[in-house]
């Protein structure tokens, strides 16, 4: 695949040229970076996925693990390929509620990464947890390091035994091509700390500070090419290039962030930004950042040319889909059904000129190491629980960039309407239901993973949108609470800057108008609570104590849910010790059918974006 090179000489030229020309120059370098992140412990492919080829509406399989191992192994027998993990491994699917990681690291293997960055999720059971996955990581031949220069362990605690750097390490340095490259490893900081189980022993450095540290050691060291590989989103990504001198590329995670030109594909495809994305650090010198989605359906690819005296001259590359190679159409009767040969042979020629499509099948050997898991997975995901009459769609925040349903039938545009997430509405509603002596219910956006296409329903599915290990606690809350819990949620990202979070709401048997473009306390507006008796709605009342359910992850005021820590600590609360994800299962084999809620009863009645956009 011929990559397009984005020349950079210009932005060189402006800086003023190196402040190294007084070291000794070294040869040109033509560095390639492969890379994934935010895999998530998502093995198999997504069957049946929906996106224009030709032009025409084609549904394919997309990723799949043996899949993406098969796309690494083009770059076997080069020395001029890094081949890089940005981060969460792990959580996800039952491939982890199973196994905790082995599956992961086994596959990992396959491909033999040079670096992995410590991502959030990997501290989603605690360090012993993540010691453990790290342990299975490196039982084979390939020793990827694990790397976060901003997170210290304490000394004598799972993570490290005997000193702070003894499992994460805060770089590591690879030769390409007889230069040396520095690849320095970040993790997000207050998600790691509030949205998941870190030893509070363990601590987490702010990441432009722990960065700088790192590069000045690496650049004492004679390294001129430095790499940052992290895990704390695109947006902050960008930001944290202005704020760094001496760093040349940041390959990161964590935002699940599509980069590139892919609106050919489809509305469900858009991305947030070019590939790479070009930004300037803080010496005026460039820096190309690349991310490649998520699920382990995308590969990034990026080429960086440096000169002799380690500068960035020029970058370019291309983050690409990757796919299998049978193909569905709709029939005169709209019934999906395989293509005949000419017009496979058509599909297949469009995808071979398409850079952002990779038609691969899956390496054999990975998939070997998968079957030893799948068999286990499959019978326990092949119980079906109940049947969805329609797509329930996976927001975040609404009127996010990022479509996190995409290639779902029916959830095409879900990130660009009012309403948000139906998955999580009806999480929510699954709480309200087993909780009998709740009025309301409240769910966190990021603790729902995945979208539910129309049809029926499996363990599996169910285990896949809520894969943690968390349970239905319930709080009193004053209406008054109630309204802070909201702003807080809200306010935990998009006053950090963040143009979404995990935190951000969702609700049953309670409902409001959301105005971003207002400051934490103006956003939320019209909260009314639903009286279970009766149906009816009515104005929250401030002074009013109401029960909430909710899980207990965010119960103790984790993502951003302030509000609600001081009652759980206080012990003011009733745990019902109901695996939430049990809830949802007995909920929806209790309904038999489940549809998106009607109208009223979405949490989000009306939704103004930052910018002032009012959403359909």
């Amino acid at each position: 695949m011929m990559l397009a090179s984005i020349a950079l000489a210009a932005a060189l030229v402006a800086c003023g040229g190196s402040d190294d020309n007084d070291t000794p120059a070294q040869q040109p370098l033509a560095l390639t970076i492969a890379h994934i992140n935010d895999h998530h412990s998502n093995l198999d492919a997504f069957a049946a996925q929906t996106m224009k080829i030709g032009g025409v509406d084609t549904q394919v399989e997309l990723g799949g693990f043996a899949r993406v191992s098969q796309a690494f192994k083009a770059y076997e027998g080069r020395d001029d390929v890094l081949k890089l993990h940005a981060g969460d491994a792990n959580t996800g699917t039952l491939y982890y509620t199973l196994f905790k990681g082995q599956a992961d690291a086994d596959l990992m293997n396959t491909i033999c990464f040079d670096a992995m960055a410590a991502g959030n999720h990997e501290f989603d059971d605690g360090d012993a947890q993540f010691k453990s996955f790290i342990d299975h990581l490196h039982t084979g031949a390939c020793q990827t390091p694990v790397l976060a220069a901003n997170i210290k362990p304490q000394v004598g605690t799972p993570l490290a035994p005997k000193a702070t750097d003894d499992y994460l390490k805060p770089y590591t340095i690879k030769t390409v091509k007889g230069v040396q490259v520095g690849i320095i490893g970040l993790t997000v900081k207050g998600k790691t700390q509030n949205s998941s189980s870190p030893l509070a022993t363990t601590v987490f450095e702010d990441e432009a500070v722990a960065a700088q540290r790192t590069i000045d050691q690496l650049k004492g060291q004679g390294v001129k090419h430095i790499v940052l590989l992290t895990h704390i989103g695109y947006q902050d990504d960008k930001r944290l290039a202005a704020q760094l001198t001496d760093v040349d590329v940041i390959i990161g995670g964590d935002s699940h962030t599509l980069l590139g030109d892919f609106s050919h594909l489809g509305s469900g495809y858009a991305a947030a930004g070019a590939y790479p994305t070009q930004a300037v650090n803080k010496d005026g010198k460039p820096v190309c950042i690349g991310q490649a989605w998520e699920y382990s359906k995308a590969i990034g690819e990026m080429r960086v040319s440096f000169n002799d005296q380690g500068e960035v001259t020029a970058c370019g590359g291309q983050a690409a889909l990757v796919i299998g190679d049978s193909f569905k159409r709709q029939d005169a009767e709209g019934k999906w059904a395989a293509v005949d040969a000419a017009t496979q042979q058509q599909i297949v020629a469009a995808v071979n000129a398409d850079p952002s499509l990779k038609m691969l099948t899956a390496d054999p050997g990975a998939a070997g190491v998968l079957k030893a898991y799948s068999g286990q997975v499959d019978e326990l995901k092949k119980q079906t629980i109940g049947t969805a009459t329609e797509a329930l769609c996976l927001v975040r925040t609404p009127g996010h960039t990022t479509n996190r349903s995409a290639g779902t039938p029916g959830c095409e545009d879900a990130n660009k309407l009012a309403r948000g997430s139906d998955i999580a509405q009806v999480v929510a509603q699954s709480f309200l239901s087993a909780s009998l002596r709740a009025d309301i219910a409240i769910q966190n956006a990021g603790g729902v993973r995945v979208p539910v296409k129309a049809g029926p329903i499996t363990m599996g599915d169910a285990f896949t949108v809520l894969p943690f290990t968390n349970v239905l606690v319930e709080l009193p809350l004053t209406g008054a609470q109630v309204a802070a819990v909201l702003e807080d949620a809200v306010a935990a990202y998009l006053d950090a800057g963040q143009a979404e979070g995990g935190g951000h709401p969702y609700a049953a048997g309670l409902r409001w108008h959301l105005d971003m473009s207002q400051a934490k306390g103006a956003r939320f507006t019209q909260i009314e609570v639903k009286d279970r008796a009766t149906g009816n709605w009515s104005a929250i009342d401030p002074a009013k104590t109401y029960i909430v359910a909710t899980n207990d992850f965010i119960a103790k005021g984790q993502d951003g849910y302030a509000t609600f820590k001081p009652i759980y600590d206080s012990g003011n609360y009733v745990n019902n010790y109901l695996l939430y994800t049990q809830t949802f299962v007995d909920y929806i084999r209790a309904q038999g059918t489940v549809s998106r809620p009607a109208a009223g009863e979405y949490s989000h009645q009306s939704v103004i974006t930052k910018d002032g956009t009012k959403l359909p």
